[in-house]
C-alpha cells in the first residue's frame, strides 16, 4: 500500500518521492502559524501545570513538615515528662530513704560531738602541784646544821618523808596521764562514727545533687520542645530514627526466634492435630503452632503491660494495682503452662525422631531395634530448655515492639517529605523540558520548511528594500520645494510641515513594527 502510494505521481518513485516531499513541505508551510501555537500552547499548558502541581505539593510538603514536627515534639515531650516524673520519684525515696533520717543522724553527730568534747577536756594535762608543806621543807632544811645526832635524825625523817611524797605525787601523775590516754583511746572510735555518719550524709546529699542537675537537663529540654525549637526537633527526628532501625534488628531477631520456635513444636502438633488436615494451602498443625506461638507473645504482652513496663494498652494501665497484680498472675499462669506445653512437645519431637530412626533401620534390615546411644538424653534435655525458654524470651518483644512503632511514625513521614520532595523536583524538571521541548519543536518546524521560509525571507526583504525606497524618495521630493522657499524667502504653508512630520512618524512607526519581533507575553511572563 505505501508502494501505490508512493508511486500515485510518477513511475519513477525518486520523482513521486520528490513530489511527495514538496506537497508535504509546501502543508507544513502554509499549516506554519497554527502549527506553532499549538506547539507552544501545548508545552505552555504542560509548563503551568506541571509548576502548579509543584506549588500544590510544596504545601502539602510544608503541612506534612509541620505535621511531622508536631509528632515528634509531642513525643519528645511525652517522653521528657516521663523522665522528669521517674527522677522526681528518685529524688522522694532518695529524701525518704536517707534524708528522712537527717533529724537522727543530726542528734547523733551532736552527741558525738559533745562525748568528744568532754573527754577532751576530761584528758587535758594538768601538770601536779607541789604540796604546802615544800616551803617548810626548804626552811628548816636552810638551818645550819649541827653535831645533835637528833637534829640530824629528824633531817633524815623528813628527807624520806619528802621522797615518799615525791613518789606517791609521781604515781598519782602517771595514773592520770594513763587514764587520759585511755580516754584519747576511747575518742578514736567515736571519731571514726562521726566520719561515717558525715560520709553518709555527704553520699546522700551528692545523689540528690546529681539528680537535680539531671532533673535540670531535662527541664531545659522540656523548655526546649514546648519552645518548638528546630535545633531539639531533628535531634528528636534523629533519636527516633536510630530507635527505629535498633528496634527493627531486634524484632529481626525475634522473628528469627520465633521460626525456630516454630520449627521445634511444628512436626509434634502434626501429631496431636492431624498432618492430613489443611485449612486452604496451609496445614492445620502449621496454624495450630503458629497460634500457639502468637498467643504467647500476647501474653507476654500484657505481662509486660501490667508491669508497667510498656504503654501500648493505655487501658491496663488504668487499672488499679489489685486487677493489674491479678492480671499479672493470670498471664504468667498461662505463659508458664504454654512454655511447660512446649518442653514436652520438643522431648516428643525427640521421641518422633527416634521412632523414625526404628523404622528406617527396620526398613532397611539394619537391626532388630534401635541401639541407644550413650549420650542420647542430652539433645533431648536442650530440646526441652529451649522449648521451656523461647516463650519467655519472646515475651520480651512487647519493648522493642513499642519503640518500632512510636518511631515508625517518625519515620514514614520523613519518608513521606523525601519523597514530595522528590515528586516536586520531578514536576519542575518535567514543565521545565516541556517548555523548552515546544521551543525546539517549533524551530525543528522550521527547520522541515526552511526552503518555503528562505523565499519568504527573500521577498520580504525585496519588499521592505522596496518600500524603503518610496519612503525616500517621497521624503524627497517633499524637502526639495521647502529649501527652495526657505532659500527664496517665501512663506510656506503652516500646515505643510506638520503633515509632513506626522507622515516621517507614521512612517517610521510602520517601520518599527514591522521589524518588531513578535514575543510571546505569557512564556515571558512565566520564565520570569
Amino acid at each position: 500500500m505505501f508502494s501505490d502510494m508512493l508511486m500515485i505521481w510518477s513511475d519513477q518513485p525518486g520523482t513521486s518521492l520528490a513530489i511527495w516531499l514538496v506537497v508535504m513541505i509546501t502543508v507544513l508551510y502554509l499549516a506554519r502559524v497554527p502549527a506553532h501555537q499549538m506547539i507552544k500552547t501545548t508545552g505552555r499548558t504542560i509548563y503551568r501545570f506541571m509548576r502548579t502541581s509543584a506549588r500544590a505539593i510544596t504545601h502539602v510538603e510544608q503541612q506534612a513538615i509541620r505535621r511531622n514536627k508536631e509528632v515528634i515534639l509531642a513525643l519528645g515531650q511525652e517522653a521528657t515528662e516521663k523522665t522528669i516524673e521517674r527522677e522526681f520519684s528518685r529524688v522522694n525515696d532518695i529524701v525518704a530513704k536517707d534524708l528522712s533520717h537527717y533529724p537522727a543522724l543530726h542528734r547523733q553527730i551532736m552527741d558525738a560531738i559533745e562525748t568528744l568534747e568532754k573527754d577532751y577536756q576530761a584528758a587535758t594535762d594538768a601538770a601536779p602541784l607541789p604540796p604546802e608543806w615544800l616551803n617548810v621543807v626548804e626552811t628548816i632544811s636552810a638551818l645550819p646544821k649541827q653535831s645533835d645526832p637528833m637534829v640530824s635524825n629528824i633531817l633524815e625523817n623528813i628527807k624520806e618523808e619528802v621522797i615518799a611524797a615525791h613518789e606517791e605525787t609521781l604515781k598519782a601523775y602517771q595514773k592520770s596521764s594513763s587514764e587520759r590516754h585511755r580516754l584519747l583511746s576511747a575518742m578514736q572510735p567515736q571519731w571514726r562514727g562521726l566520719t561515717g555518719l558525715m560520709e553518709k550524709a555527704k553520699g546522700a546529699v551528692e545523689i540528690s545533687h546529681e539528680r537535680a542537675e539531671s532533673i535540670d537537663q531535662q527541664m531545659a529540654t522540656y523548655e526546649a520542645i514546648r519552645d518548638q525549637d528546630d535545633k531539639v526537633a531533628r535531634a528528636l527526628t534523629v533519636s527516633s530514627m536510630t530507635q527505629f532501625f535498633i528496634a527493627g534488628m531486634v524484632l529481626c531477631v525475634a522473628v528469627m526466634g520465633g521460626l525456630i520456635n516454630f520449627q521445634l513444636i511444628a512436626v509434634p502438633m502434626s501429631e496431636m492435630v492431624g498432618g492430613t488436615s489443611y485449612v486452604g494451602s496451609l496445614k492445620t498443625s502449621d496454624i495450630a503452632a503458629l497460634v500457639i506461638i502468637l498467643v504467647e507473645i500476647a501474653m507476654g504482652l500484657f505481662l509486660l503491660e501490667s508491669m508497667r513496663i510498656t504503654r501500648l494498652f493505655p487501658v491496663i494501665g488504668h487499672m488499679d494495682d489489685r486487677m493489674r497484680r491479678r492480671m499479672m498472675m493470670v498471664t504468667f499462669s498461662i505463659l508458664f503452662i504454654l512454655a511447660s506445653i512446649e518442653a514436652s512437645l520438643a522431648y516428643m519431637r525427640d521421641l518422633l525422631a527416634l521412632d523414625r530412626e526404628a523404622l528406617q533401620q527396620s526398613l532397611t534390615g539394619a537391626g532388630s531395634g534401635v541401639v541407644e546411644a550413650q549420650f542420647r538424653w542430652i539433645p533431648s534435655i536442650g530440646q526441652m530448655v529451649m522449648g521451656f525458654i523461647l516463650p519467655f524470651a519472646l515475651a520480651f518483644v512487647a519493648i522493642p515492639l513499642e519503640s518500632f512503632i512510636h518511631a515508625v511514625r517518625t519515620v514514614i513521614g520523613v519518608a513521606m517529605v523525601a519523597v514530595l520532595r522528590t515528586l516536586i523536583i520531578s514536576l519542575r524538571l518535567v514543565g521545565g523540558f516541556a517548555n523548552h521541548s515546544s521551543k525546539m519543536l517549533v524551530h525543528l518546524y522550521d527547520m522541515l520548511i526552511m526552503v518555503p521560509l528562505t523565499i519568504e525571507n527573500w521577498v520580504r526583504d525585496g519588499l521592505k528594500a522596496r518600500t524603503r525606497n518610496t519612503e525616500t524618495e517621497a521624503y524627497d521630493d517633499v524637502e526639495e520645494p521647502v529649501l527652495m522657499a526657505e532659500k527664496i524667502g517665501e512663506t510656506v504653508d503652516e500646515t505643510t510641515a506638520p503633515k509632513a512630520g506626522s507622515s516621517r512618524k507614521k512612517t517610521a512607526t510602520n517601520r518599527k513594527k514591522r521589524t518588531e519581533p513578535v514575543i510571546d507575553d505569557d512564556l515571558a511572563a512565566q520564565e520570569i
